[in-house]
Protein backbone atom coordinates (compact mmCIF):
# COMPACT_ATOMS: atom_id res chain seq x y z
CA UNK A 1 0.00 0.00 0.00
CA UNK A 2 3.04 2.45 1.01
CA UNK A 3 4.66 1.47 -2.25
CA UNK A 4 1.09 2.37 -4.41
CA UNK A 5 1.27 5.32 -2.61
CA UNK A 6 4.37 6.72 -3.45
CA UNK A 7 4.23 5.15 -6.92
CA UNK A 8 1.17 7.40 -6.67
CA UNK A 9 3.38 10.36 -5.89
CA UNK A 10 6.08 9.90 -8.79
CA UNK A 11 3.45 9.88 -11.25
CA UNK A 12 1.71 13.48 -10.61
CA UNK A 13 5.08 15.34 -11.90
CA UNK A 14 4.78 13.67 -14.44
CA UNK A 15 0.82 14.10 -15.13
CA UNK A 16 1.66 17.93 -14.99
CA UNK A 17 4.25 17.37 -18.06
CA UNK A 18 2.14 15.94 -20.02
CA UNK A 19 -0.32 18.39 -19.96
CA UNK A 20 1.95 21.20 -20.94
CA UNK A 21 2.64 22.52 -17.14
CA UNK A 22 5.80 23.50 -15.08
CA UNK A 23 6.37 24.46 -12.08
CA UNK A 24 6.07 28.47 -11.24
CA UNK A 25 9.43 29.71 -10.81
CA UNK A 26 9.38 33.15 -9.40
CA UNK A 27 12.72 34.87 -11.13
CA UNK A 28 15.86 36.31 -8.55
CA UNK A 29 15.53 40.00 -7.69
CA UNK A 30 17.23 42.29 -10.89
CA UNK A 31 20.08 44.34 -9.33
CA UNK A 32 19.79 47.84 -10.25
CA UNK A 33 22.68 49.61 -10.91
CA UNK A 34 23.91 52.69 -9.08
CA UNK A 35 23.38 56.18 -9.33
CA UNK A 36 19.68 55.43 -10.66
CA UNK A 37 16.95 57.04 -8.98
CA UNK A 38 13.17 55.31 -8.17
CA UNK A 39 11.77 57.47 -11.67
CA UNK A 40 14.80 56.07 -13.33
CA UNK A 41 14.00 52.57 -12.27
CA UNK A 42 10.10 53.05 -12.88
CA UNK A 43 10.97 53.98 -16.61
CA UNK A 44 13.34 51.44 -17.15
CA UNK A 45 10.77 48.85 -16.50
CA UNK A 46 7.46 50.50 -18.46
CA UNK A 47 10.04 50.50 -20.97
CA UNK A 48 11.54 46.68 -20.96
CA UNK A 49 7.56 45.23 -20.02
CA UNK A 50 5.96 47.11 -23.39
CA UNK A 51 8.63 45.84 -25.41
CA UNK A 52 6.73 42.19 -25.64
CA UNK A 53 3.12 43.52 -25.54
CA UNK A 54 2.59 43.88 -21.51
CA UNK A 55 0.50 46.56 -21.08
CA UNK A 56 0.90 48.73 -17.14
CA UNK A 57 -2.25 48.84 -15.47
CA UNK A 58 -0.99 50.64 -12.53
CA UNK A 59 2.77 52.42 -10.95
CA UNK A 60 3.22 53.79 -7.81
CA UNK A 61 4.06 53.42 -4.50
CA UNK A 62 7.50 51.05 -5.76
CA UNK A 63 4.77 48.69 -7.50
CA UNK A 64 4.19 47.87 -11.26
CA UNK A 65 1.56 46.18 -12.23
CA UNK A 66 1.59 44.56 -15.59
CA UNK A 67 -1.17 42.28 -18.16
CA UNK A 68 -0.13 40.42 -20.86
CA UNK A 69 -3.40 39.27 -23.09
CA UNK A 70 -1.67 36.48 -25.79
CA UNK A 71 -4.64 35.20 -27.36
CA UNK A 72 -6.91 33.56 -24.58
CA UNK A 73 -4.51 33.60 -21.74
CA UNK A 74 -3.89 36.39 -19.25
CA UNK A 75 -0.92 36.71 -16.77
CA UNK A 76 -0.29 39.30 -14.57
CA UNK A 77 2.53 39.80 -12.41
CA UNK A 78 3.75 42.39 -9.83
CA UNK A 79 6.88 44.07 -10.32
CA UNK A 80 8.32 45.59 -6.94
CA UNK A 81 11.37 48.04 -7.05
CA UNK A 82 13.38 50.78 -5.32
CA UNK A 83 17.01 51.93 -6.10
CA UNK A 84 18.84 48.62 -5.00
CA UNK A 85 16.56 45.99 -6.97
CA UNK A 86 13.64 44.74 -9.08
CA UNK A 87 11.38 42.05 -7.95
CA UNK A 88 8.99 40.34 -10.51
CA UNK A 89 6.23 38.27 -8.86
CA UNK A 90 3.63 36.49 -10.02
CA UNK A 91 -0.29 38.08 -9.14
CA UNK A 92 -2.58 35.63 -11.29
CA UNK A 93 -3.57 33.88 -14.52
CA UNK A 94 -6.45 33.08 -16.96
CA UNK A 95 -6.14 30.08 -19.12
CA UNK A 96 -2.50 28.95 -17.86
CA UNK A 97 -3.94 26.08 -16.03
CA UNK A 98 -1.85 27.72 -12.62
CA UNK A 99 -2.22 25.05 -9.86
CA UNK A 100 -0.93 24.77 -6.34
CA UNK A 101 -0.73 21.75 -4.41
CA UNK A 102 1.20 20.99 -1.40
CA UNK A 103 2.39 24.58 -1.67
CA UNK A 104 4.13 23.68 -5.31
CA UNK A 105 3.07 25.73 -7.80
CA UNK A 106 2.40 24.98 -11.45
CA UNK A 107 1.33 26.96 -14.76
CA UNK A 108 1.23 26.55 -18.63
CA UNK A 109 5.30 25.78 -19.62
CA UNK A 110 4.85 29.32 -21.90
CA UNK A 111 5.09 30.96 -18.52
CA UNK A 112 8.30 30.98 -17.16
CA UNK A 113 9.40 32.22 -20.65
CA UNK A 114 7.31 35.24 -21.20
CA UNK A 115 8.69 36.28 -17.19
CA UNK A 116 12.22 35.33 -18.40
CA UNK A 117 11.54 37.33 -21.53
CA UNK A 118 10.56 40.39 -19.14
CA UNK A 119 13.04 39.71 -16.73
CA UNK A 120 15.85 40.10 -19.45
CA UNK A 121 14.23 42.93 -21.11
CA UNK A 122 14.20 45.21 -18.07
CA UNK A 123 17.69 44.26 -17.28
CA UNK A 124 18.39 45.17 -20.66
CA UNK A 125 16.69 48.92 -20.23
CA UNK A 126 18.23 49.52 -16.70
CA UNK A 127 21.67 49.21 -18.26
CA UNK A 128 20.73 51.33 -20.80
CA UNK A 129 19.23 53.94 -18.38
CA UNK A 130 22.96 53.56 -16.05
CA UNK A 131 24.96 54.53 -19.49
CA UNK A 132 23.41 57.95 -19.46
CA UNK A 133 24.19 58.78 -15.59
CA UNK A 134 27.86 58.05 -16.03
Amino acid sequence: MVRTRFAALLLIPLAFLLMGAALLVEPEPIAVPAHLSAKDVSKAIRAGVVERGWVVMKDENGKIDVQLNNRTHVVVLAIAYDTKQVKVTYVSSQNLDYDEKGGVRHIHKKYNQWVQNVVADISRQLQVASIGHE
